[in-house]
């Protein structure tokens, strides 16, 4: 392994107005835009959700599209708007247009999606608008994309259908992938949970060859091998997200000879379909000793029906 060098952070991620952030994501209402996601903001930090990763060397907005570069990591933000072609054909322009910005690019290696679109449940079986979504995606990624495919998060806004946003965070060189041993990869699940499995990987090591690594869990939720478990109970739900991600902290461990801990996370987002939930999830959070500063809570819907809750996150290493 690399000796870890003596490097300021690469990245850093804080709920402050940043001037000079990557990006900052905003949940707060408003006109809509494409680092504004509508999950309404329940409990936590008010104050933007910044990522920092060093001066900045360019940045731009347009319509429906915003960028921003440094040294090491760049973000791109992309918002397309549904039209009577549907959730699948949208999907798959929304990342194409993503490929198109960050592959020509200096930073053409994608880490960390996020996507957000409302009514994320709607429709049954394959018309799920889920699933479509993913076979639109799947549509559009290019032969790198799977090999592996980045860390991410799907989650249903609120609000009545009308655009698909994804948020990426890219880099200029690739990071380490991360499996959940106690979950079948994604990238793997059986045909009963539609006809192209989801493309992400549940999470990823970043900067293992200085002494700030930092690992960036994907959205985790209530299942165990591939299959959803708890179902009707958030408290359990909750519970089994936090072991998965206990797990995956262990594997971030290994990869870097570094320690990853839930009390040294430095931002964590946690969606819940049903508001009346939160003061449940709060008190298990804090249990588990996650700084309570740094947990937003968030009105999202899981990509899986049948559940209520899912979380994510950023950790440091000691």
């Amino acid at each position: 392994m690399t000796t870890p060098t003596a490097t300021a952070d690469r990245l850093r991620i804080a709920h402050a107005d940043l001037a000079d952030a990557l990006i900052r994501f905003d949940f707060e209402p408003g006109e809509p835009a494409p680092q504004r996601v509508a999950c309404e903001r329940l409990d936590g930090p008010a104050q933007a959700e910044s990522w920092w990763g060093g001066e900045l060397t360019e940045s731009a907005e347009t319509t429906g599209a915003v960028w921003a570069h440094g040294e090491h990591y760049a973000m791109v933000a992309v918002s397309v708007d549904e039209t009577e072609a549907g959730i699948e054909a949208t999907a798959a322009e929304a990342y194409q247009r993503l490929l198109i910005a960050v592959r020509p690019s200096r930073h053409p290696y994608l880490l960390r999606i996020w996507n957000y679109f409302a009514a994320i449940n709607d429709g049954q079986g394959d018309a799920e608008r889920y699933r479509k979504f993913c076979v639109g995606r799947a549509r559009a990624v290019d032969g790198a994309f799977n090999h592996p495919p980045p860390a991410a998060t799907a989650i249903g806004t609120d609000g009545a259908p009308g655009r698909v946003q994804l948020i990426a965070l890219c880099a200029s060189a690739p990071a380490i992938a991360l499996e959940n041993p106690r979950q079948t990869p994604a990238w793997r699940y059986p045909r009963e949970y539609g006809p192209v499995p989801p493309g992400f990987s549940r999470g990823v090591l970043l900067d293992a060859d200085t002494d700030t690594p930092r690992l960036l869990a994907s959205g985790t939720a209530s299942i165990v091998g591939h299959v959803s478990q708890h179902v009707g109970d958030v408290e359990a739900q909750l519970k089994e997200s936090l072991a998965n991600l206990s797990a995956l902290l262990a594997e971030g461990s290994k990869k870097s000879q570094r320690e990853f801990s839930l009390e040294n996370c430095e931002a964590l987002r946690v969606y819940l379909r049903k508001p009346e939930d939160l003061a449940v999830a709060e008190s298990l959070v804090v249990a588990a000793g996650i700084p309570r500063e740094r947990v937003l809570y968030l009105r999202g819907d899981v990509c899986r029906r049948e559940l209520d809750v899912e979380i994510e996150g950023v950790f440091v290493a000691t």
